[in-house]
């Protein structure tokens, strides 16, 4: 059976997740299956995100509202 996870990445404290945090709960991913990171994107050494990838198996599915959520760098 596969999971559905949600990932929100905001660059600095000041910023409001709350955009993309109702995005997902539209989508009805499970609370404790969203993961929240309030940092820069320049690298991935992110608390949340880290984890977020340890729990990602094979065939689940993860949400983000827009693909420089997860990063800059993809190299």
């Amino acid at each position: 059976m596969s999971n559905t996870y949600g990932y929100i990445r905001v660059s600095s404290k000041d910023q409001n997740e709350d955009r993309q945090l109702i995005a997902q709960k539209e989508l009805n991913i499970p609370d404790e299956n969203i993961y929240i990171d309030k940092q820069s994107g320049k690298d991935f050494n992110r608390p949340q995100y880290r984890k977020m990838v340890r729990k990602l198996k094979k065939g689940d599915v993860l949400y983000i509202k827009s693909i420089d959520r997860l990063g800059r760098n993809y190299e």
